[in-house]
């Protein structure tokens, strides 16, 4: 391969008819690829929770997809209220989404958990006020 795949995609705060749009694409190219589906399966997951939280909690954000022959990363970035503590937010069950969001079936808590569960590292970094990053890396052993 020896080449970096890069894209990018917008994400707007409260569209849940597009959540899973930028996960869906990111499957595409990796299926694409030839990536193992195991690690496929895991960057989806954790892909799609932080795309749903953009949807959910920010105003805007976008999502930033890195493949590489070593690697998968992706960087969630969002203007938004952003994380008042990031320990708390780990935990199931923890969450901040209003009701009309429970009402749609999201904010169970369970996103950034399960991000971290899926991913090889995962980095949480947030501004009260004014949003989050998230960066998700994948190793790609067995994936070649």
């Amino acid at each position: 391969m020896g080449e970096t795949i890069t894209e990018e995609y917008s994400v707007a705060g409260g569209d849940f008819s597009r959540a899973g749009y930028a996960s869906s694409q990111i499957k595409k190219v990796l299926k694409k690829m030839g990536v193992d589906t195991a690690i496929i399966k895991r960057t989806v997951v954790a892909a799609y929770e932080g795309e749903v939280n953009i949807v959910a909690h920010a105003w805007s954000g976008k999502i930033i997809f890195q493949l590489d022959e070593a690697q998968i990363r992706i960087i969630l970035e969002d203007e938004g209220p952003g994380i008042e503590d990031i320990e708390k937010a780990m935990q199931e069950g923890y969450s901040t989404a209003t009701s009309a969001i429970r009402e749609m079936g999201f904010g169970a808590g369970m996103g950034l958990p399960n991000m971290k569960k899926n991913a090889d590292h995962l980095q949480v970094e947030s501004e009260p006020g004014k949003g989050t990053r998230v960066e998700i890396r994948m190793e790609r052993m067995g994936g070649e």
